[in-house]
């Protein structure tokens, strides 16, 4: 019997497959938007590399980045982007559908083992 192909490629996202982009997007999923800091000690990540996060994101129009002051401190605002949310969903169903057809690749295994057995 042929083996099926788990991984065909649908749904996954490249750009979203890195973890710290990945771990950004599911934080900012849970905000209407977070200040920089937040997302940054949330994300366990320094200064430059949400920065360099933040801006490939906002280009692939999956985060807004918003600049302003509070009080006298300048501050950045993230928030997911409607295009940024459903692509974080259609990459988690994505992983779903591994997980499930490694769940039942590993079943038919078993059911085929006690079978031979």
């Amino acid at each position: 019997m042929p083996t099926e192909r788990i991984v065909d490629g649908a749904g996954f996202n490249e750009l979203m497959h890195h973890p710290s982009r990945l771990a950004v997007l599911a934080f900012l999923s849970g905000c209407i938007e977070a200040d920089f800091g937040l997302v940054r000690d949330r994300c366990e990540l320094s200064d430059s590399a949400l920065s360099k996060i933040a801006k490939t994101l906002e280009e692939a129009g999956y985060i807004d980045v918003k600049k302003g002051r509070a009080g006298r401190k300048a501050r950045t605002w993230l928030a997911l982007t409607p295009e940024g949310g459903n692509a974080l969903a259609a990459h988690l169903d994505a992983l779903q559908a591994v997980a499930a057809a490694a769940r039942s690749a590993a079943e038919h295994e078993a059911d085929a083992n006690r079978q031979a057995g």
